[in-house]
């Protein structure tokens, strides 16, 4: 299983959880879609020329909340990874790239691991969107929460680490501990060692159903 996370913080929040003997590598993939989506290729082509395979990749880490269904602390498991602000701006509003004609925007982690994995953690579930400017203002916050009602949480990497995946045939999910409101920027409103504490506590419960499903599922 491989896990990428944004930043070495994540990395380690993550790793702290995860004995070194159930074969999970957690990975700091770097920041945006972008970069995210080349480092999770990376490593992905490098297990499959080893002759080990992943079986499964996470998206994981920190990310902002929209508010009140995703509070400060709590944990989200991506029923929907999107990517928010693909596509164009017209006179009529945001078009996403797939009405454009080109490509998708959403990637549907496995239904039934979801489910799993929100059990194990008391997390909640729903769409977690991955934008290249985060949210600073309740204006876009709104705006967001219109196109995607289902949204819970918006970070920066996980729709480019799930088309690495899916490109490669693999499975994906995305775990987010959130640290911060939607909304407004507001530094003193942000709780990155609580939730990098409930990262880490997130993925001691999980961690069992994760390989589990590695093991037998996938």
């Amino acid at each position: 299983m491989l896990v990428a996370t944004a930043v070495p913080v994540e990395r380690d929040a993550v790793a702290r959880a995860c004995p070194g003997d159930l074969g999970i590598e957690v990975i700091a993939a770097g920041v945006g879609p972008a970069l995210a989506a080349a480092s999770t290729a990376s490593a992905l082509t490098a297990a499959a020329l080893r002759g080990e395979p992943y079986g499964l990749v996470v998206s994981a880490g920190i990310g902002g909340g929209f508010q009140p269904e995703a509070p400060v602390g709590s944990l989200v498991v991506a029923d929907g990874i999107v990517a928010a602000d693909l596509g164009a701006e017209t006179e009529d509003g945001f078009v996403p790239v797939n009405e454009l004609g080109f490509g998708t925007v959403r990637h549907q982690p496995p239904v039934d691991l979801v489910r799993r994995v929100a059990g194990a953690a008391g997390a909640r579930t729903g769409a977690v969107l991955t934008v290249s400017t985060v949210t600073g203002t309740a204006a876009r916050a709104a705006a967001l929460r219109e196109r995607h009602p289902t949204a819970l949480a918006e970070a920066m990497e996980g729709f480019g680490v799930a088309e690495a995946a899916t490109a490669q045939g693999v499975p994906v999910l995305e775990i987010r501990a959130i640290s911060n409101p939607v909304g407004p920027r507001d530094r003193a409103a942000w709780r990155i060692p609580e939730a990098l504490t409930a990262l880490t506590e997130g993925f001691g419960k999980l961690t069992p159903v994760l390989e589990s499903w590695n093991r037998h599922d996938s």
